[in-house]
């Protein structure tokens, strides 16, 4: 039997619910509010299933991250050994084959079914910036460039047909919705998402969007699903409230039942209807299987004092939908979070930088500290006093590792090598080459496509001579890798070799580049086989020094910066949430739409429960957006957010900052000023 010590009677309800007497049971929703022990409860669930004697390949465990799933796993892993050590038992770990993102496990279902489907099972996986090439190409081929009017860019694009598919929605609803100005533009995006669909099934791609796209389809086949089905005894879904449509139903037509489907989630967390997700799921998932649903909350927080809780609790009893699952804490301590109105955004920065230094002399370090954004553009203001002031930074959500051109192209070695059709790589690699451009890299790849893609026949294609020793090397190279000559663990190492060279060609700064490469190929190393390493680079790429905005200062303590998208899921002691003022919390581009600004009530609950002991929200009575006509005052006046209302500000300690006491003369003026305008005021009405 699992140990609970360490669990609460909810996360015990949830624990053993359905599982005691090894049955499945009816589909569970839990409701796991901030900061109660989420991850904790899904690991003891897992360990449980486990302990009770359940086959690990019969369990689907699905998470939003790679990185989510491992932390599941080994937590998971720790509590079956901790459990049997009571028990003086031996412990083995326990891997469960089947624990990945949603996007990974629909790419392993898509293989092995894809015969059934009528697709190739060694399809690749394109990345997004894999995708945003090839409607480029299609953009310039349709002549759709060259028009005398303004057509969408290649990531345009790429937005608008991945809301449509995510989505569901046809593609003049999208437009209308979320990009009005591209609406005239109908006709030819469609014909562009045609041509884009049809070339990648010409090259055997899909992408990012396709994995899930045909997985939704691929589990409408009565056959397929049910095979599907018969594989798996529970499903653990994680982050339930930020699935969209393609999410829940692939998980609804290969479960319809709902037996042995636990969900997590909370539905106060949902903020990424951008990426296509929709609070409906969770909202609807109690009655969306055709067997009844249980929902099991859990409340205690772990994270906060109460203080901060009663803020986060009045700001969701407001709501129009949802749980509104009200979170309780055993921390009494803690004072009031602080409700601050500056002048503008110069005296937000002054305020934040003399909160943070003095909450550092008393013993908070800078990483425990965090100020908090609705959008990137808000901190720049705070950025260049930081800087200023010399005080250290880090500012999440900017470039991720695989955006790196380096890296791109020496990845576009690997994938051209695993699929010959694959002309978006075949392109990038070729162009690299010296003296060959676009042309010849056209030429080259129509070659090959007329020798069947057989790759050891590029060696009969001339190239310029300045190209031909790399060339010539490069077709050696694509051979040894396609054919297998060699095996995996020394594939990315021959490439790196190759690529090493091409480099030093390409980039000034190739020693520093080069370590990425290196980095690449430690990571190679992690996975079984070529395909698994790129679908899941793909799918859940690594993060590197580029995905902090700007080069922060060397220091072992800076400041943390973040956008409170960026910041779900962290905490901080101490946390600033800017600009907490209408037109911002809620967004501007909300006003006028119900279900946007509640999700507007959710991002501001997120923020405020990233907080353990200190929680500011600040108001500027002014401040500037980048928005604004190019001539005039840049500024806009902050009206009090309209979330803030008198029940929320109950539990808000008002302050105004700079605080100036007013001198003697200053009050004697005043109140002769008052006498005067109190008399001048009833005078008006005095008609003796």
């Amino acid at each position: 039997m699992l140990s609970t010590s360490q669990l609460n009677q909810q996360q015990q309800e949830a624990v053993f619910y359905g599982i005691s007497n090894r049955e499945k049971h009816n589909p569970l929703l839990i409701i796991a509010g901030a900061g109660t022990g989420k991850t904790n409860t899904l690991a003891h669930k897992t360990a449980q299933l486990i302990l009770n004697g359940v086959d690990p390949e019969r369990i689907l465990l699905m998470t939003f991250a790679r990185r989510a799933a491992s932390e599941l796993s080994s937590r998971a892993n720790r509590i079956v050994e901790a459990t049997l050590k009571e028990q003086k038992k031996a412990f083995q770990p326990v891997t469960l084959p089947w624990m990945g993102t949603f996007h990974s496990i629909a790419a392993r279902l898509l293989r092995e079914h894809a015969q059934s489907i009528g697709v190739a099972p060694d399809f690749t996986v394109m990345d997004r910036n894999d995708s945003a090439d090839m409607l480029d190409v299609l953009r310039h081929e349709l002549a759709f460039s060259s028009l005398n009017r303004r057509f969408p860019k290649k990531k345009t694009c790429l937005d608008i047909y991945s809301r449509c598919v995510n989505s569901q929605a046809p593609l003049i609803e999208v437009l209308e919705t979320h990009f009005p100005y591209c609406v005239e533009w109908e006709k030819e995006l469609n014909a562009l998402f045609s041509a884009y669909a049809k070339n990648k099934i010409e090259q055997v791609s899909l992408d990012y969007d396709d994995l899930l796209l045909y997985c939704y389809h691929m589990a409408q086949v009565t056959e397929i699903a049910k095979h599907i089905r018969a594989q798996f005894d529970f499903i653990l879904v994680d982050e339930y409230q930020d699935t969209n449509i393609l999410q829940a139903g692939i998980l609804h037509a290969c479960f319809p039942t709902g037996e042995g489907v636990t969900a997590v989630g909370d539905d106060a967390q949902s903020i990424y209807s951008f990426r296509s997700a929709t609070v409906d799921n969770i909202l609807n998932f109690p009655t969306s299987f055709s067997l009844p649903g249980k929902v099991i909350s859990l409340q205690q927080n772990y994270r906060s004092h109460q203080h901060i809780l009663n803020l986060s609790n009045a700001l969701l009893s407001q709501s129009s939908e949802g749980y509104k699952v009200e979170l309780f804490s055993t921390r009494e301590s803690g004072s009031k979070p602080n409700w601050v109105t500056v002048d503008n955004d110069l005296k937000q920065a002054e305020y934040i930088i003399e909160r943070i230094l003095a909450a550092r002399e008393e013993g908070v370090d800078l990483k425990q500290q965090a100020v908090l954004f609705r959008s990137s553009y808000h901190s720049d203001r705070l950025e260049l006093e930081l800087t200023r002031r010399n005080i250290p930074f880090v500012k999440h959500g900017g470039l991720k590792f695989l955006e790196a051109a380096h890296v791109k192209d020496f990845l576009s070695i690997i994938r051209w090598a695993d699929n010959p059709k694959h002309k978006i790589s075949a392109f990038r690699l070729l162009k690299l080459l010296p003296g060959i451009g676009p042309k010849i890299a056209d030429n080259t790849f129509s070659f090959l496509e007329q020798c069947q893609f057989n790759v050891a026949k590029l060696a009969e294609f001339s190239v310029p001579q300045v190209a031909a020793s790399y060339f010539s090397r490069l077709t050696t190279l694509l051979c040894l890798i396609h054919n297998e000559q060699i095996p995996w663990s020394e594939q990315v190492n021959a490439a790196a070799e190759f690529y090493k060279d091409i480099l030093e060609e390409n980039y000034d700064d190739h020693f520093t580049r080069l370590g990425d490469v290196e980095q690449l190929a430690a990571i190679s190393l992690q996975f079984s086989s070529r395909e698994r390493f790129l679908t899941e680079l793909t799918l859940d790429p690594p993060q590197s020094t580029g995905d902090l905005a700007g080069a922060p200062l060397i220091d072992d303590d800076y400041l943390i910066l973040s956008t409170v998208h960026s910041a779900k899921g962290q905490e901080w002691k101490n946390v600033f949430v800017l600009n907490v003022a209408d037109g911002n919390f809620p967004n501007e581009y909300a006003a006028g739409d119900k279900r946007a600004l509640e999700e507007e009530r959710r991002l501001l609950y997120v923020a405020i429960t990233r907080a353990k002991n200190e929680l500011s929200l600040i108001q500027p009575l002014k401040y500037w957006v980048p928005e604004q006509p190019k001539y005039g005052d840049k500024h806009v006046y902050g009206a009090k957010s309209r979330f803030l209302d008198d029940t929320v500000c109950e539990f808000l300690t008002p302050i105004s900052y700079p605080k100036r006491e007013a001198s003697d003369e200053e009050i004697k003026i005043a109140r002769g000023a008052i006498s005067d305008i109190k008399k001048n005021i009833l005078g008006m009405w005095n008609t003796n």
